[in-house]
């Protein structure tokens, strides 16, 4: 086995291990949008709520929570969850993850029992292939340009900065996308789709981390790290969709399928 397909395998059981976690994105039950109105949810103990102070949960007398290491009961105030921002509360063996997506406050349990982590059988991918591994180029706006895409859940929004494009070949093709900022300082991401998706990868999007461009602007996009994100797998992600201009023409069969669970 050379390095090449070495290094993707352990790239792809990364992949698999996140997804597979106790309290990944597999092990969510519910997605659940909070309003002024104190409501029960599936999974979850308390009544949540919304408003000025931000999230609110009530508790009954014999419910308790752990947050940050602190137990609480009664009634609790998570505050103003910013933008993109979560909490996460211990609930038994159970994580309730508050968050906000697209201006909405939400609620998310995440249960290691879940059906659909426990049976997890894998993701599906192409063989890597050094053919699919490409330099491009990076080429920064004068400054960031907000970009507002769709999300996976109907009627949801999201604003990212697009700090710039990246130009490349493939296929015989000029082709580029617009990237937004990575995980990491001076790293870049991609969402985009490409004449393979809805018929053997996901519809909605897939995700390609790129390194920091060298000095001269040159980067370089390994499709066969072309990932899925939660919602190939899972109804309860808001997870963002490409802006129109990167649905790429070309068929780029490389990377991550469609999920068992959505075939």
């Amino acid at each position: 086995m050379d390095l090449f397909v070495r290094a993707w395998q352990d790239w792809h059981q990364r992949q698999e291990a996140t997804l597979a976690d106790p309290h990944g994105f597999l092990a969510i039950t519910g997605l659940h949008w909070l309003t002024a109105e104190p409501q029960r949810l599936p999974g979850a103990p308390g009544q949540w709520s919304t408003g000025d102070d931000g999230v609110v949960v009530a508790l009954d007398a014999e419910e308790e929570l752990v947050v940050d290491g602190t137990p609480v009961r009664g009634r609790h105030v998570f505050g103003v969850i910013p933008e993109r921002g979560d909490v996460k509360a211990v609930w038994g063996d159970a994580v309730i993850e508050v968050a906000k997506r697209g201006g909405h406050d939400i609620v998310r349990p995440r249960h290691p029992g879940n059906p659909l982590r426990v049976q997890f059988a894998g993701t599906p991918a192409f063989a890597p292939d050094p053919r699919w591994v490409v330099t491009g180029r990076y080429v920064p706006y004068d400054r960031p340009r907000p970009t507002t895409v769709g999300a996976a859940v109907e009627g949801v929004r999201h604003v990212y900065d697009a700090p710039g494009r990246v130009e490349f070949e493939l296929e015989g093709q000029a082709l580029s996308l617009t990237v937004f900022d990575g995980a990491t300082p001076g790293s870049l991401s991609a969402l985009f789709t490409d004449a393979t998706s809805g018929i053997s990868t996901y519809a909605g999007n897939r995700s390609l981390k790129l390194s920091a461009p060298e000095a001269d602007g040159s980067v370089v996009l390994d499709f066969n790290r072309a990932a899925n994100l939660p919602c190939a797998y899972t109804d309860f992600a808001t997870c963002p969709l490409p802006p129109p201009e990167n649905r790429l023409p070309v068929a780029i069969e490389a990377g991550e399928k469609i999920p068992y669970e959505r075939a």
